[in-house]
């Protein structure tokens, strides 16, 4: 019986412990870190952004950089002729002639209003050769009644107020209009600049008729050309005219004429600079 109530008694007494031990406070654990604050996504991305910008402005000033110092494009003109007057001093060689081919020594001076227009006064003085496609055949009658056809060259004097063709003096006023601006590849870093430009105008002429004087007629000529761009102020020009007008002749009293005139002129601009610059 005693052993019985004892035990009971433990069995009893058995949750005090435990209960004693749930009682107590459990050590504190250690609190957590707190996480650094995040960045805000825009400042995230605008920073990889920019160094990523600045990794290609860096490729691009070491590989690209150069280039755009030492190749413009063709788009801003280099050389500009709004409001400049351009002189131009010429030699012009005359071609496919049947009596005299022609040299003249002469020039224009153009006022370019605007980008792509110009007015332009010209003149010239002609030096006379006799030219090589030019003969004299004279027939005779043989012996045995045959004709005997014989050719030459003739002499200036033979051609000289005979012959048509025979100019001395020209001088007109001419219209420019130059659309076309663009560039030619020389080297991988070198460009040659040029225009292309159209030209009509009136034109004086004076030239050694059948009387052997002066005689003075009005025509009109009609062409294109180029200049090639040296520098601000200096170009290279190429031009290739037409040259259209009525001439006494012996045998019909007048004729239709058409000079074809190739041309080569030094141009210079004035003033040299650029008038925005």
């Amino acid at each position: 019986m005693k052993t019985a109530t004892r035990l009971l008694i433990a069995l009893c007494l058995a949750p005090v412990p435990a209960l004693a031990q749930d009682a107590a406070p459990a050590p504190a654990a250690p609190a957590p870190a707190k996480p650094a604050p995040a960045k805000p996504a825009s400042a995230t991305t605008s920073g990889s952004s920019e160094q990523e910008a600045g990794d290609v402005s860096e490729v691009d000033k070491d590989r690209l950089g150069p280039l755009r110092e030492r190749v413009r494009p063709v788009s801003g003109h280099l050389f500009l002729k709004q409001g400049r007057f351009e002189f131009s001093p010429s030699a012009t060689l005359s071609i496919k002639d049947a009596f005299f081919s022609k040299y003249i020594l002469g020039g224009t001076l153009t006022y370019h209003p605007t980008e792509t227009l110009g007015v332009s006064l010209r003149a010239g003085y002609s030096l006379n050769t006799v030219a090589s496609a030019a003969q004299i055949c004279t027939f005779s009658s043989g012996a045995d009644g045959g004709t005997t056809r014989g050719c030459r060259r003739p002499t200036y004097a033979e051609l000289d107020g005979e012959a048509p063709g025979q100019l001395t003096l020209m001088g007109g006023i001419d219209a420019q209009w130059a659309p076309i601006y663009g560039k030619i590849s020389l080297m991988a870093e070198q460009f040659l600049h040029f225009d292309l430009y159209g030209v009509v105008g009136a034109t004086a002429v004076q030239y050694r008729g059948p009387s052997k004087a002066a005689e003075l007629t009005a025509g009109g000529n009609v062409g294109v050309g180029m200049r090639f761009f040296l520098n601000r102020w200096v170009t290279v020009r190429t031009e290739f005219r037409d040259l259209i007008y009525v001439e006494k002749a012996l045998n019909p009293s007048t004729t239709l004429r058409n000079q074809l005139l190739f041309e080569l002129g030094v141009s210079f601009f004035f003033p040299s600079a650029h008038p925005e610059s």
